[in-house]
């Protein structure tokens, strides 16, 4: 967070109409000051001009809107895209068809005197007429064409300000950025700067960042914000700061559902804490996952479940034939499922969800399926694992539950993983395949626990009709450090007694 000492906390605010930009900016935008919206075209300035003009609108404030690159039609057309009608805002181009006329021209004065005079002017003259309470300028890159000069530009927009200062007025100025690079000019002028930022992906869907360079006098959140821009506008996601969140909680132990589990984990599962279950592909982790889940739903709690991997019909049918049908939690709400594309999904909007499954549905406890998925939407293995710490910590002190799956590259021999989030993990589940007598089986085993006292054994776990089944500690392995565990004890195999005998 950033704030300037010498200015007064208690000064008035604007809402900005933009979901989550408020919140960032601790309340809203000062009244009666100067702001720039800067951004290369296409990130979203003249959307967020939009909404921050119907606001005023929804709060009975007069607006202006004042265009040199863009037509009334033009401006009508983007509003009409969302759903928005500008009916009561006022809507000024600056630039019409009187500058084609050829008996317009003049040949005394150097072109762009006039027409920066003229623009200033007509500015003003447009204020003065219609005495709005909000207004924007879209853009200063007309303005920086036609002053020709740095100082001239600079030169103007103070004279702006200063009209505006004495008018009553908060006026967003919109810049797509075509100055030289390192002009900072506007910075020095504005009182407060965001910037918005939009970001080509090699595949899938354009992200799109915010961030408060500057305001003075307001305590705001600093750094980069996701933001979407879609039908209905710009919508922010106030990064996560799990310090800024705590709730109170009972600490206590729940149950996996599984009597074998819980003793290999010492007890079940606490609040709080937040479990790694890591294993190759088809071991079984989510449908543990999907038992603990389901334990929590026969306690009374609310689950919300994100599925990166595979889609909703398949976990439901999978769950189904094993005995846990999730379906009439979906239907009464207790379960939230939300099946994710992470192409299309950025890493702040995925902490906003979960951070509202949490305070406003109330869920106790959250599944990640998978973070291999996770990882592919964000920019790059350093932000995946600042941006999981943040949540984890934010989850743990909400009491919450958390259960995270890792799917590790090969079966057998060496296994490995493209991300290494144990220091982050409370709890880990590692589940393994082996050899014995024959045939391929799955190990399962607790390799760290922060609350409980686990047990540091082996034992073998399997899927059935009635969901997972965790036999007898296990000994006698052969091979674990190298990677290809065989089996060679006397404790019966899961299943063993059920399997028919040969007759001679």
């Amino acid at each position: 967070m950033q704030i300037d000492p010498t200015a007064s906390q208690s000064e008035p605010r604007v809402a900005t109409g933009v979901p989550g930009l408020d919140e960032i900016l601790g309340g809203g935008l000062t009244r009666d000051r100067i702001y720039l919206i800067e951004g290369t075209p296409g990130s979203g300035k003249t959307t967020l001009a939009l909404q921050f003009l119907l606001k005023g609108r929804e709060l009975g404030e007069s607006g202006l809107y004042i265009t040199l690159s863009e037509t009334e039609t033009e401006l009508r057309a983007a509003a009409a895209s969302h759903g928005w009608s500008l009916d009561g805002i006022d809507l000024f181009e600056l630039v019409s068809e009187e500058g084609l006329d050829p008996d317009s021209e003049q040949s005394v004065l150097h072109p762009s005197d006039v027409e920066l005079g003229e623009t200033t002017r007509g500015v003003m003259r447009q204020v003065e007429e219609t005495k709005p309470l909000r207004v924007v300028f879209d853009s200063l890159s007309e303005m920086r064409l036609l002053a020709q000069n740095p100082l001239r530009h600079r030169r103007q927009i103070l004279a702006l300000k200063h009209f505006f200062a004495t008018r009553k007025c908060t006026v967003l100025l919109l810049d797509d950025m075509t100055a030289e690079d390192g002009d900072l000019q506007l910075h020095s002028i504005a009182h407060g700067v965001i910037s918005l930022q939009r970001t080509p992906q090699e595949y899938g869907a354009q992200r799109r960042r915010l961030e408060v360079v500057k305001m003075r006098g307001v305590k705001y959140r600093g750094g980069f914000h996701d933001f979407e821009l879609d039908t209905g506008g710009v919508t922010v996601f106030e990064r996560l700061v799990a310090a800024h969140h705590h709730a109170d909680f009972t600490h206590e132990v729940v149950s996996t559902g599984t009597p074998g589990l819980d003793a290999l984990v010492g007890g079940g599962l606490s609040r709080g804490t937040n479990t790694l279950i890591s294993g190759p592909s088809g071991v079984g982790k989510t449908t543990t996952a999907v038992r603990c889940a389901l334990a929590a739903l026969e306690r009374g709690e609310k689950v919300a479940y994100y599925l990166f991997d595979e889609g909703l019909p398949t976990l439901l049918t999978r769950s189904r034939s094993l005995g846990m049908d999730l379906q009439p939690f979906l239907d009464n709400g207790q379960l939230t499922i939300r099946a994710i594309d992470p192409a299309e999904l950025s890493p702040g909007e995925f902490a906003f969800h979960v951070r509202g499954a949490v305070e406003q549905v109330g869920a106790k406890t959250i599944v990640i399926d998978s973070l291999n998925a996770y990882l592919q939407a964000m920019p790059g293995q350093k932000f995946l694992l600042l941006q999981m710490h943040e949540l984890l910590t934010y989850l743990n002190q909400q009491g919450v539950v958390t259960l995270l799956i890792l799917g590790q590259h090969g079966f057998i021999g060496e296994v490995r993983s493209d991300i290494d989030l144990s220091y982050l993990s409370d709890s880990i589940l590692l589940f393994r395949f082996f050899e014995a007598a024959g045939a391929i089986r799955t190990a399962i085993s607790a390799v760290k626990s922060r609350t409980t006292e686990h047990e540091k054994t082996i034992r073998e776990i399997r899927l059935t009709h009635d969901g997972i089944e965790v036999g007898e500690a296990l000994t006698d392995f052969q091979g674990v450090m190298s990677g290809l565990p065989s089996y060679e004890g006397k404790v019966p195999m899961l299943g063993q007694g059920d399997e028919p005998r040969a007759h001679g």
